[in-house]
């Protein structure tokens, strides 16, 4: 799903309360692997006996968790960085929105793209948001993750 806010869509600019130091460095530590989300998942499945690789550069997207016993790749994803539609999580930021929404459309689409590569190459995709990891949906989540994927291997 593509974001479609505009620079009319009612937001308005404020000044960043951080020097563009600070903001550089802060963003800096924004890091697209190893995140939190991605370790509950991957510390999961390990538990539960599963085996997986990681971030395989030879197929599309690089997916976060590759069980090729399963010819599964798993996408965890930031509610924020990958525009989770009807999310609490997902707030457009209020500087430079444009921007904002264009960097987050850009991730939707290659997300699209490669969900869609993958699928042609016969895996299974699933995609894991950070927002179904939280306290209260945790369990349930891996609960749902680990039977797809006896299911599909049954």
């Amino acid at each position: 799903m593509l974001l479609l806010l505009s620079q009319n869509s009612g937001m308005c600019a404020k000044m960043d309360s951080l020097t563009k130091a600070k903001r550089s460095w802060n963003m800096s530590r924004i890091r697209y692997k190893d995140t939190k989300p991605e370790m509950i998942v991957r510390s999961a499945l390990h538990k539960l006996g599963f085996r997986f690789r990681l971030h395989v550069k030879n197929l599309p997207g690089h997916p976060d968790i590759v069980l090729p016993k399963y010819r599964t790749a798993i996408f965890v994803h930031g509610c924020f960085w990958h525009g989770h539609s009807n999310c609490k999580d997902f707030t457009p930021p209020k500087t430079r929105t444009e921007w904002w929404i264009n960097k987050i459309n850009g991730n939707i689409a290659k997300d699209k793209l490669s969900i869609e590569q993958l699928k042609a190459l016969g895996w299974r995709i699933k995609t894991i948001w950070e927002c179904e990891l939280g306290t209260i949906k945790k369990e349930k989540t891996i609960k749902t993750l680990v039977d797809e994927l006896n299911n599909q291997y049954e």
